[in-house]
């Protein structure tokens, strides 16, 4: 599919029509993964030549943590902690997350299929936990999510809900189809809850988990694909 010949239906369609070909021989019924660099493949009668491999991985962003290439103060990059992991790829983050805010932070180096997460006209979600100082009420919550009114703007609705108590004041699940600057802090703050701690804990289909801070992993294919599928590259 990703070698650009046809859709994944396309694709089941011509296995089954016996013109996929492994080594001159045709797959399974149930499937076979094949190493594009031991074995050819044709479709038709024609060679197929693997689209290039791209790098895909989801990083726990800590907070104090820069999603920049440099700092003229010398403080620590979410590329100081790919290095530190051993990854030598030229790769960049998708999207931002603010110097004091931690989390999920997406690194590729699929420029296409990172320009589409990033546009707006797709909405992909992003969920927040944020502790809050206080506890938003129902009044606070349905202001969240029908839109708060913002220097820049109304914001989109949103989720909102109260997940939990902590003695130093309420924690707050946020979900948002936009990216605007620190948008988060400024939608709790603007209903009278400032930010004390924030963390981003999905971005569309693909989720933290117990990932810990400064940890990374390689994106797994059904979150890629579900990536893919929601920014219309399927």
């Amino acid at each position: 599919m990703r070698a650009g010949v046809a859709s994944r239906r396309e694709a089941d369609r011509l296995i089954a029509a016996g013109q996929v070909l492994v080594d001159g021989r045709r797959p399974p019924p149930s499937g076979q993964l094949v190493d594009p660099d031991r074995v050819q493949v044709t479709v038709g009668g024609n060679a197929v030549q693997p689209a290039a491999s791209h790098r895909y991985l989801v990083l726990h962003k800590p907070a104090g943590v820069l999603v920049s290439e440099s700092d003229p103060k010398r403080r620590p990059t979410v590329f100081d902690l790919l290095k530190a992991h051993g990854e030598t790829r030229r790769v960049f983050a998708i999207g931002r997350l603010d110097y004091d805010t931690s989390g999920l932070l997406l690194v590729t180096d699929d420029g296409e299929l990172a320009q589409r997460l990033m546009r707006p006209r797709y909405g992909v979600p992003k969920e927040y936990v944020a502790l809050v100082g206080g506890t938003p009420d129902e009044r606070d919550l349905r202001t969240l999510r029908e839109g708060v009114e913002l220097e820049d703007g109304r914001t989109r609705p949103a989720t909102a809900e109260v997940v939990g108590r902590a003695p130093a004041g309420s924690l707050v699940r946020l979900v948002i189809a936009e990216g605007r600057n620190r948008q988060v802090r400024r939608m709790l703050e603007a209903v009278g809850h400032p930010v004390r701690e924030l963390t981003r804990t999905a971005f569309g289909p693909v989720r933290l988990g117990r990932l810990r801070a400064g940890d990374l992993r390689k994106l797994r294919e059904p979150e890629l694909e579900a990536l893919r599928k929601t920014v219309h590259l399927t």
